[in-house]
């Protein structure tokens, strides 16, 4: 596993942190999942989405169903990706972003986290 770049934006006092992830196995996904969590005490939600030769996986990490593992693996089937995992951090910054902007705010956070 390789970090490919990290990119950050804020919304509505939010923080995501996304990092964009060369991938080899699902083992390999599991392993950068645990290692954010403890990096990340403090953070909410680490939502992601990867897409492997033969398989491929996303978690909304806790947030409402669809808003955000969904949003970031449809950005890396759309760019037909593969081999990658895009994992989101997000830091709750005190204001409920609603259904669509949760989804809005990890599309933007996997779209720049590739983009680079």
């Amino acid at each position: 596993m390789k970090l490919l770049h990290r990119a950050e934006i804020e919304v509505k006092k939010s923080k995501f942190l996304s990092y964009y992830y060369e991938l080899t196995s699902k083992e390999e996904a599991k392993e950068i999942f645990e290692t954010l969590k403890k990096e990340h005490k403090k953070a909410r939600h680490i939502p992601y989405a990867y897409i492997l030769e033969n398989t491929a996986a996303k978690s909304d990490d806790k947030e409402p169903s669809g808003t955000s593992g969904m949003p970031i693996y449809q950005v890396l089937e759309r760019k037909q990706i593969k081999n990658r995992g895009v994992f989101v951090v997000r830091y709750f910054g005190g204001v409920k972003l609603g259904a669509s902007g949760l989804t809005r705010a990890y599309r933007a956070a996997a779209e720049m986290a590739i983009k680079e």
